[in-house]
């Protein structure tokens, strides 16, 4: 059986150690390149650079190759990876291990997300996989997990299309309560821009804010994680209302002319 061939980028840069501890546990089942933003890019969502070149370096790990550093962001790493570093396609693209949840709205905001969608825009099946927790952190249980959920899109397949956004509880492997396939969550962030003044006494904005619950049912993304379970669910890039598409044929549109 021909060795599958992955794909790994993230949007916390390559030498986030989400990326290392999934390279490791992937290569034991899969021939692994990894092309990563050479610095973090967090929340940067699935923006692309148009108006200045994209530079690659090579980085050595422990005096050997361990990947590409592009100084551009996670989409821009997929894009280029298939388009121009690669010989071919890989057979699967990950984008992990996040450190922080992706969950809910975050999923619109989240580079690691938009890696992942951009390999399902190449047609190429594709998942974020994301640790929640923002502290210091054991990636080997979500790491073990992704190759596990790897080698079953492998056997299953993915629709085209479609994607999957992982995010594993940020708690030892034996307080793991199970896995539930799940929705996106509704629950948004409640931002606060805090005035602040540089030495020059200029004023600047930093964002903060908390997440809104807004969700309560059980197979919500963020309430899966909240009772300690995986949650695995299938997105999309369509953003068509398809609901609101049938209900707008019956506006008078014509009248818009």
């Amino acid at each position: 059986m021909k060795k599958l061939s992955v794909l790994i980028s993230n949007d916390d840069g390559i030498h986030a150690p989400g990326i290392n501890a999934l390279a490791d546990e992937i290569k034991k089942i899969a021939e692994v390149v990894i092309v990563a933003p050479d610095k973090q890019q967090s929340a940067i969502g699935h923006a692309i650079t148009v108006n200045s070149p994209l530079r690659v370096q090579k980085i050595d790990k422990n005096g050997s190759f361990f990947g590409y550093a592009v100084d551009g962001t996670p989409a821009d790493c997929v894009k280029l990876a298939v388009r121009s570093l690669l010989p071919q396609p890989p057979d699967l693209i990950i984008s992990g291990i996040n450190h922080g949840s992706n969950t809910a709205i975050s999923v619109i905001y989240s580079g690691t997300v938009s890696a992942a969608t951009e390999g399902t825009i190449l047609g190429i099946p594709s998942f974020a996989i994301s640790l929640t927790t923002f502290a210091a952190a054991d990636f080997s249980y979500a790491a073990t997990f992704a190759r596990k959920l790897a080698l079953m899109i492998a056997d299953k397949g993915l629709p085209k299309g479609t994607l999957l956004n992982v995010n594993v509880p940020s708690v030892p492997a034996s307080e793991i309560k199970g896995v539930l396939v799940t929705k996106q969550g509704k629950s948004i962030w409640n931002d606060e821009f805090e005035s602040r003044r540089d030495p020059s006494n200029r004023e600047y904005f930093w964002l903060k804010g908390e997440l809104l619950e807004l969700d309560f049912g059980d197979d919500i993304d963020q309430r899966a994680i909240l009772n300690n379970k995986v949650s695995i669910t299938p997105i999309q890039y369509d953003l068509t209302d398809y609901s609101m598409f049938e209900a707008m044929k019956k506006w008078d549109v014509q009248t818009l002319i």
